[in-house]
């Protein structure tokens, strides 16, 4: 059976509920929409994004309000839901959900950013190492493992419209990238790439520049899958066209 999944960083998912949210929710066709950077708890939510018709709607949010967050709006019930990586120190800022399914699991990660310092980079490194400790786990269950969000780091220079002049900032830092080029060597594939070879392909846009309207991007939003699984992709895509938020969905298509 072919399902469609899509991911997308929504920039606050009160703000972009009265930018058509709920519209693209019910009419994209998505079995499972996962979104990042909600900045919300459910408590804080209208009964439409609590209880959107057609779906069953999960949050994880940050002991800090108003702060990250994550949601999934799936067709099918999961068999289980799981908030966080299991540490305290990531899970306190609402990053994670993880969905199990018969014969997958769905995780839904907003990376950390690693702006603020050495201190900050050193925090999403150590995220980025107890995700794919995670991801090793949930591997050696035998099931499809998909992973999607906004990772917050633009893997080769093909993936950012300008990258010489962003070689030492964060998001495009060596150590970033080296672990990315880690993750994929331990068995795991970038969907969009498989898919897609060519650059100028973007996720998000800086607002202050209005950089979207010249198209000087960044890909920081991704589907990921084991490799194994990876023949199952029958399509993957970035929707540039849909507004709201200074990110983009980005979609996938699988026989599960």
């Amino acid at each position: 059976m072919t399902q469609k999944f899509i991911s997308w960083n929504v920039n606050g998912i009160r703000a972009v509920e009265k930018k058509g949210f709920l519209s693209f929710l019910s009419s994209c066709g998505a079995d499972i929409l996962a979104v990042q950077e909600t900045k919300a708890c459910p408590q804080q939510l209208s009964d439409a994004l609590q209880n959107p018709p057609g779906y069953h709607a999960f949050y994880c949010c940050a002991a800090r309000k108003g702060y990250s967050g994550v949601a999934c709006f799936c067709r099918q019930k999961p068999l289980a839901v799981t908030e966080g990586l299991g540490v305290e120190e990531f899970d306190a800022e609402g990053r994670t959900l993880i969905l199990e399914y018969p014969n997958f699991y769905f995780l839904n990660i907003y990376f950390p950013n690693g702006g603020q310092g050495e201190e900050r980079i050193a925090f999403k490194l150590r995220f980025y190492e107890r995700f794919l400790e995670k991801s090793q786990e949930l591997f050696q269950t035998g099931k499809t493992v998909i992973a999607c969000g906004d990772v917050n780091t633009a893997h080769q220079e093909i993936d950012l419209a300008r990258p010489k002049e962003n070689a030492n900032v964060t998001g495009f830092l060596p150590e970033e990238r080296a672990w990315l080029d880690r993750f994929f060597a331990q068995g795991y594939a970038d969907v969009y790439r498989a898919f897609e070879k060519s650059g100028g392909h973007y996720t998000w846009w800086d607002y202050k520049t209005r950089a979207r309207e010249r198209n000087v991007g960044w890909r920081l939003d991704y589907f990921m899958i084991n490799e194994k699984s990876l023949p199952l992709v029958t399509h993957a895509d970035i929707l540039t066209d849909v507004m709201g938020s200074d990110h983009c969905p980005v979609e996938m298509e699988i026989n599960l």
